[in-house]
């Protein structure tokens, strides 16, 4: 299960009506995690690396994530964290 971090456009953005989308905002932390199901999100603000089996990923503001359902994971928030989320 790979976590997917894009680079993306405005207009695809806007396409997907990310900017109507809830808001989320953590502090500083690290936490366990388990993705119930997909999680789409776009960073407006934070540093994040989260550890998987796999390895570890880092990722933060304008990054567009893609989480697995069923992903375990570690967050290490080293920024505070603002994203949009949408959850399918």
């Amino acid at each position: 299960m790979d976590i997917k971090v894009e680079k993306l456009a405005k207009r695809d953005l806007d396409s997907m009506d990310v900017f109507s989308w809830p808001i989320w905002e953590k502090e500083v932390s690290r936490f366990d995690w388990c993705y119930n199901d997909e999680e789409r999100c776009y960073f407006l603000a934070g540093k994040v690396t989260v550890e998987t089996k796999n390895g570890k990923v880092s990722f933060g503001k304008g990054d567009f994530v893609t989480f697995p359902k069923g992903l375990k994971c570690v967050w290490d928030i080293k920024e505070p964290v603002r994203k949009h989320y949408n959850f399918r």
